[in-house]
């Protein structure tokens, strides 16, 4: 096939993926999309309690011998939206526009992540000539917890050498290791009390790049919601005397986020409201005059409120907000150059009087997680919130001497005549928990180019679909001659 005919093929696979709603723990319409489309296509297929799909490819003919590899990558996607644009993630298709050799989507998060990915093993899958036994892993709950990859039942990976994941967001990096992560949620039923005869202001933190919350926490972008909150505190420091209605903003906990905003009350005078937003704004740009130069912070009258915060509750979550380390922690001891350490203010969503926060702490040192979820305990005692700790999802460690890795560069350096780089990256992927269950198993993780996943400006790369589905297909093929 030419390389026209790849990438028609592959996006035909995408297209499909694309019109079916699929936001983390609401994969069954793609999963019964799956199974019915790979039955179509002949292979052996299980769809499992969580609604993982295992489909199996029998081997070529004379290479039943060879060893079983599998191709893997996830359903869900992170949806978000731009400010402004209407998007019901439940219930409606991601709008897919091609711009030259650039793919993006219309106001919405694309969900190349992860679906160009199943996209291109549904197609390798379809016409793969020289192989031996093949098997396809989709997994759910990637995004939000992994659970897809927790529950799956080991026999699927015990009788398998290779695990090549397809979830990798550079088509010149090998990824041969990822970090480790942790949900942390707080929340609580905030007290409220009556908020009359005062005027309500919404103020609004705009224009972040927002992005992934490992494979840009790096790049010194400011997350909206730490914004707000130190602007709240520049208010009080300036002797204004509000009282908090609302606060909410971010889309996703692996999210930098984007936007955020708050209502309060308040007899302030709107001269000496905006005169203040106005330092503040000037302070941000000042500190990401590098990397945020679209950041607003703006003010604008609010309908009048009935109730607020009562004033200690507000003051502790403010605290909070401000207290939880977002950004950077540490940099890598043995890798130069890379995060080791990190977490993400992700998500503060209210409901009535119920709030909630949500906070992602990576690493690839599984006990910064520990001291994260220690100290995650200690701001809950002291701001009166419950704290809910998810699961550690594992670090995937590097191992220097994988073969699966070295012919995977070797068939790179063919195909796009330059060596290919090996890397470790501060992101969660799957192979974390696969590892666990087959330790013996080797791993790798590739992917087409993508950016600023998780965010309304996702794109990908049309040209590097095609290399791509090349590469793995002859790696499958070099894997079935040995």
């Amino acid at each position: 096939m030419t390389k026209s005919d790849i990438l028609q093929s592959v996006m035909q696979e995408f297209r499909a993926l694309a019109a079916i709603p699929r936001p983390s723990g609401h994969e069954k319409a793609v999963s019964d999309y799956l199974l019915a489309h790979l039955r179509e296509m002949g292979l052996t297929v299980v769809q499992d309690e969580r609604n993982n799909i295992i489909a199996d490819l029998a081997a070529a003919p004379g290479r039943e011998n060879a060893p079983r590899v599998i191709l893997q990558g996830h359903m869900d996607m992170v949806c978000v939206a731009a400010p402004g644009v209407s998007y019901e993630p439940l219930q409606d298709a991601i709008k897919i526009v091609e711009d030259g050799d650039i793919l993006r989507a219309q106001g919405t998060s694309l969900g190349a992540d992860d679906g160009i990915g199943i996209a291109i093993i549904l197609h390798i899958l379809r016409h793969a000539k020289e192989h031996g036994p093949v098997r396809a892993i989709f997994t759910v709950d990637e995004e939000r917890g992994m659970t897809g990859a927790i529950h799956l039942d080991e026999k699927y990976l015990k009788d398998a050498r290779y695990l090549i994941n397809c979830d990798s967001e550079n088509l010149d990096e090998l990824c041969v290791g990822s970090a480790g992560g942790v949900d942390l949620t707080f929340s609580r039923m905030m007290k409220l009390t009556g908020a009359a005869g005062k005027k309500a202001w919404q103020i609004s933190v705009g224009g972040l790049k927002g992005g992934h919350s490992g494979e840009s926490i790096g790049e010194g972008r400011a997350n909206a919601l730490r914004l707000l909150s130190l602007t709240l505190a520049g208010l009080q420091e300036a002797g204004v005397d509000f009282a908090l209605a609302s606060l909410a903003g971010g889309k996703a906990k692996n999210a930098i986020a984007s936007d955020a905003m708050a209502v309060v009350v308040t007899d302030a005078a709107e001269e000496k409201l905006r005169e203040v937003l106005q330092k503040e704004e000037a302070q941000f740009r000042r500190t990401y005059s590098v990397t945020e130069s679209s950041l607003t912070l703006s003010l604008a009258e609010a309908p009048q409120a009935e109730k607020v915060f009562a004033a200690d509750e507000a003051e502790n979550l403010l605290r909070l907000l401000r207290l939880f380390h977002s950004g950077i922690y540490q940099m890598s001891a043995v890798t130069p150059g890379m995060v080791e350490t990190s977490a993400n203010l992700g998500v503060v969503r209210m409901e009535g009087a119920d709030i909630e926060i949500e906070i992602y702490p990576r690493s690839s040192v599984e006990g910064k997680l520990f001291e994260f979820c220690r100290m995650a305990k200690d701001l809950a005692e002291l701001t009166g919130f419950a704290l809910h700790i998810g699961t550690i999802a594992p670090s995937w460690d590097e191992d220097k001497d994988n073969p699966l890795a070295k012919v995977i560069a070797e068939v790179f350096e063919q195909h796009m005549k330059k060596p290919m780089k090996v890397e470790t990256i501060h992101a969660g992927l799957e192979c974390g928990w696969f590892y666990r269950k087959n330790p013996q198993m080797k791993f790798v993780s590739v992917g087409v180019t993508t950016h600023d996943i998780h965010s309304p400006k996702e794109s990908l790369e049309l040209p590097t679909v095609a290399p791509l589905v090349e590469i793995l297909s002859d790696t499958l093929k070099k894997l079935a001659e040995q």
